[in-house]
């Protein structure tokens, strides 16, 4: 099953999908006073359809008993031995169901998960840490609504970025926020040093490559290995184009792929492959039997050229996969 992409808290995300979330979080909405339907258990997210299909983020990891303790400074006792970073992932995967969800029953579901997955001894401060969690999330969401009635001159993405950072430090400790936003953190530093680099009229083009230049140099290795991870898959496959034209089979396309990802991930490319050859075999065949179709029907109306062009989509392709011929169509 998938992952569902995490929400992000941090710089980024605060623009647009926290504005958008705001009155859910603020404002109860109509949902939070209706009672269950018939047959619903609150808190169990039978009306969250968004997650259907999808495993939660951090789950695996915490059922796995995986740590990120922390070296000092957590806000109780006890509380480093919580997955802090594993448990934010938990969270935002379920809070990404505002909307179709009440933040009542969002958190009496994820408070079944932690009681279900914690020991004893973790579970007491992990239901706190998702209360100051989502207090946190609530107190960023009203900033975004402040922020959105100040003059464009104090709407800074940096302001922004500072005055999060201030009221994250009023529900985390620094190892807590460490823990949970490191990665966040070191994304929206990033971001914010290349915009003052894009901003700064004064700089000549030199000038200005120099400065990314230093800028990727002080990027963490992680979020390096983020960043450049599209395009080493791109030059990746563009090596294997090159050795497919060279007259390369199949089992060496996975040994390259193997030696520079893994097994897994060579076995899923190879299912790609053969899933595209068989698309285009597919589409050879359709697009010749098209061809005969129009020259057979060189001189009917139409109309009757469109119905049967239909019928032999309809006889070829699921509802789906219609959706891409017009691409392929002459």
């Amino acid at each position: 099953m998938p992952l569902r992409r995490n929400v992000r808290t941090g710089l980024a995300g605060m623009a647009l999908a926290l504005s958008v979330a705001a009155v859910w979080f603020v404002v109860p909405g109509p949902e939070a006073s209706e009672p269950p339907q018939s047959g619903q258990v609150p808190g169990t997210g039978l009306g969250a359809r968004s997650l259907e299909g999808t495993v939660p983020d951090g789950l695996a990891a915490l059922q796995a008993g995986a740590l990120n303790a922390l070296p000092t400074g957590c806000r109780e006792t006890g509380c480093g031995t919580l997955a802090y970073g594993e448990l934010k992932r938990l969270f935002d995967y379920y809070l990404s169901t505002v909307g179709e969800q009440s933040i009542a029953a969002i958190t009496a579901e994820i408070q079944q998960v932690l009681t279900r997955n914690l020991s004893a001894g973790q579970l007491p401060q992990a239901l706190r840490l998702l209360d100051r969690y989502i207090a946190f999330k609530q107190d960023i969401l009203r900033l975004e609504q402040g922020f959105a009635a100040k003059a464009s001159a104090d709407r800074t993405l940096r302001a922004r970025f500072q005055a999060m950072l201030e009221i994250r430090a009023r529900h985390f400790s620094a190892e807590e926020a460490q823990a949970m936003f490191g990665l966040e953190d070191a994304q929206d530093l990033d971001a914010l040093a290349r915009l003052d680099v894009a901003n700064d009229a004064s700089l000549s083009a030199a000038e200005r490559q120099s400065r990314l230049q230093a800028i990727d140099q002080q990027m963490p290795k992680t979020l390096r290995e983020e960043r450049d991870a599209p395009r080493g898959v791109m030059l990746l496959e563009e090596r294997v184009a090159a050795l497919r034209g060279q007259g390369a089979g199949d089992d060496e396309i996975f040994r390259t792929r193997a030696k520079a990802l893994d097994t897994a991930a060579a076995s899923r490319l190879a299912a790609v492959d053969q899933e595209e050859r068989a698309w285009r075999s597919r589409m050879d065949a359709y697009l010749a039997e098209r061809a005969r179709l129009l020259a057979r029907l060189d001189n009917a109306p139409e109309s009757e050229k469109t119905t049967a062009l239909a019928a032999l989509q309809t006889e070829n392709f699921s509802e789906l996969e219609r959706k891409r011929l017009a691409a392929y169509e002459p």
